[in-house]
C-alpha cells in the first residue's frame, strides 16, 4: 500500500475525523442535560404530566449520545499516544493534568448520578432526582470547562515554564487554566451547544406540530426552543464578536485567514466572498464591503488590519478552511437569528403553532447547530497551524514517528467502524424524534410519583421530604 500523503497530513486528517465525530455528541449532552433539568423543575413546580413525558422522551436520548460521545472519546484519547507521542510528551506536564482533573470533577459526577437519573426516581423521591439531574447536568458543563481550558491554552499560552528536558510544565496554574482565550471560548462554545440543542429540539417540535397542530407536546417543545432561539442567539452573535476581538490580538494571522487579507489595511474591506489562494498570496473573485473590516474587527473605519503576507510562509495558517468555515459559522448564525425573530413574530399574532412556514424553517434548520460547532472548530483547530502549540511547539514536531501507510490504513479503518456504529446509534436517535413522546406513555420506568389533584411539590411538603433520602 502507498500513500503520497504524509504520515503528518494523515494523522492531522485522522485526528480531525475523530474529534470532529466525538464533539457531536457533547455539542448536544450539554445544551440537553441542561434542558432536561428545566423539565424536570417544571415538572415538579407545576404538577402538569406532559413536562414528565417531555423528561422521560429527551432523558432517552440523552443516555444514548452520552453513550456514544463517551465511546468516541476514549478512542479519540488514545490517538495522543499512537500519533502525537512528541506533542504529550512535550506538553503533557500541562495537558495530562487538565484532562485528569475533567475526568475526576466532571465525568465521574456524570455517570455517578446519571443512573440514578434514568431509573432513580421511584427510588430516591424527587428532591434527590432532581438534584441528581442537576449534578449531570452540572457535570456536563465542568467537562467541557476542563477541555476548553486544556484547548484554549494550546490556543494562547501562559503560566508554563520549561524545564531542562525541554518540557512546558505548569508554573502557574491559575494562567494555566484561565488563560487569555479561554473565558471567551468557553462562553462561545457552551452557549452553541444550547443553540444546538433549541434547533434539534425545535426541530422535532416542528415536525409533530406539522403532523398535528394540536399536539400539546409538540407545542411546548416547539415554544420552548423559539423561546431559547429567540433570547440566546443575539447573544451568540455578541459573544462570538468579543472572541473574534481577542483572537485578533493572540492570534492575528488566523484572523487574516478567516477574513482572507493577504495585505494589510487600513480601512480593510469585509470580504464576503471569495477563492483564498495561499500559492497566489491573493484571494480571487472578492465581493467586498469597503472598510467594514476594520469597523467590525477594530471598531473604526481607519483601523489597520493585518493581512497574511506580514507573516513569512512558514508562519501562516492555510486560508482556505478558516476562510470558508468562518462564512458558514457566522451565516448559520445569522439564520438562526432570523428563525428566531420570525417565531417573535408569529408568537406575537398567536400563530406561533399553526405557521406551517415556520415549522419548516425550524425543522430544516434542525441540523444547523451541529453544523456551526463543525465549522467553528475547523476554523479554529485550522486557524493555528503550523503549531500544536501556539507560537511554541510545531505540528510538524508533535507528530510521533509512525509510517504514512500504518496512519492511512487506521484512518481508514476508523472511517469505516465509526460509519457502521455511530450510524446505527444516530439512526437509532433519528427514529425515536421521529416517532416523537407519547402522550400517556411511561418513560424508562414505572409511573410518576404523584397522587391525584396533588402537584409534586404539595406531595413532598405533605410527606416531608424524600423518599429513601
Amino acid at each position: 500500500m502507498s500513500f503520497d500523503l504524509s504520515a503528518e497530513l494523515l494523522a492531522r486528517i485522522q485526528f480531525a475525523f475523530t474529534v470532529s465525530f466525538h464533539f457531536l455528541f457533547p455539542a448536544f449532552t450539554i445544551g440537553l442535560a441542561s434542558y432536561l433539568v428545566v423539565l424536570e423543575a417544571l415538572w415538579l413546580r407545576r404538577g402538569d404530566a406532559a413536562y414528565l413525558q417531555l423528561f422521560d422522551f429527551w432523558k432517552t436520548i440523552f443516555a444514548v449520545t452520552f453513550a456514544m460521545g463517551v465511546v468516541s472519546g476514549i478512542v479519540m484519547s488514545y490517538q495522543f499516544g499512537t500519533n502525537w507521542a512528541k506533542f504529550s510528551d512535550v506538553a503533557g506536564p500541562v495537558i495530562g493534568p487538565l484532562m485528569g482533573y475533567e475526568v475526576l470533577t466532571a465525568f465521574f459526577l456524570e455517570a455517578g448520578f446519571l443512573g440514578i437519573m434514568l431509573f432513580g426516581r421511584n427510588r430516591v423521591g424527587p428532591r434527590l432526582h432532581f438534584l441528581s439531574t442537576l449534578l449531570v447536568a452540572l457535570g456536563t458543563l465542568l467537562s467541557a470547562t476542563w477541555i476548553l481550558a486544556a484547548n484554549s491554552w494550546m490556543q494562547t499560552p501562559s503560566g508554563y515554564a520549561v524545564n531542562a528536558a525541554g518540557q512546558y510544565v505548569p508554573a502557574d496554574w491559575w494562567a494555566v487554566i484561565f488563560n487569555p482565550s479561554f473565558p471567551y471560548r468557553l462562553v462561545h462554545t457552551v452557549i452553541a451547544a444550547y443553540l444546538t440543542t433549541a434547533f434539534a429540539v425545535g426541530a422535532v417540535g416542528a415536525l409533530h406540530l406539522l403532523r398535528n397542530r394540536d399536539d400539546r407536546l409538540a407545542r411546548i417543545m416547539f415554544s420552548m426552543a423559539m423561546w431559547m432561539a429567540a433570547i440566546v442567539t443575539p447573544l451568540q452573535i455578541v459573544a462570538g464578536d468579543l472572541h473574534g476581538l481577542n483572537t485578533l490580538a493572540h492570534q492575528p494571522a488566523k484572523v487574516a485567514a478567516m477574513e482572507g487579507h493577504f495585505e494589510t489595511y487600513r480601512g480593510a474591506p469585509l470580504i464576503l466572498f471569495g477563492i483564498p489562494d495561499d500559492a497566489a498570496e491573493a484571494t480571487h473573485y472578492a465581493l467586498e464591503i469597503p472598510k467594514l473590516g476594520s469597523l467590525i474587527l477594530g471598531h473604526s473605519f481607519d483601523a489597520e488590519i493585518r493581512g497574511l503576507k506580514a507573516w513569512p510562509r512558514e508562519e501562516r495558517p492555510p486560508s482556505l478552511i478558516p476562510f470558508y468555515g468562518f462564512r458558514l459559522m457566522v451565516g448559520l448564525g445569522l439564520l438562526m437569528l432570523a428563525v428566531g425573530l420570525w417565531s417573535l413574530w408569529s408568537r406575537w399574532r398567536g400563530r406561533l403553532y399553526t405557521d406551517a412556514a415556520l415549522h419548516w424553517a425550524a425543522l430544516v434548520m434542525g441540523p444547523s447547530g451541529f453544523v456551526a460547532v463543525l465549522a467553528g472548530w475547523f476554523v479554529t483547530e485550522v486557524g493555528r497551524q503550523p503549531y500544536t502549540v501556539y507560537g511554541l511547539l510545531r505540528t510538524s514536531e508533535s507528530v510521533s514517528g509512525v509510517a504514512a501507510p500504518a496512519v492511512g490504513t487506521t484512518l481508514v479503518l476508523f472511517i469505516a467502524v465509526y460509519f457502521i456504529v455511530f450510524g446505527a446509534g444516530i439512526f437509532y436517535l433519528l427514529r425515536l424524534m421521529h416517532r416523537g413522546p407519547q402522550t400517556g406513555e411511561e418513560g424508562l420506568e414505572e409511573a410518576p410519583i404523584r397522587t391525584a389533584g396533588i402537584t409534586p411539590a404539595q406531595q413532598i411538603e405533605a410527606t416531608g421530604g424524600d423518599h429513601g433520602a
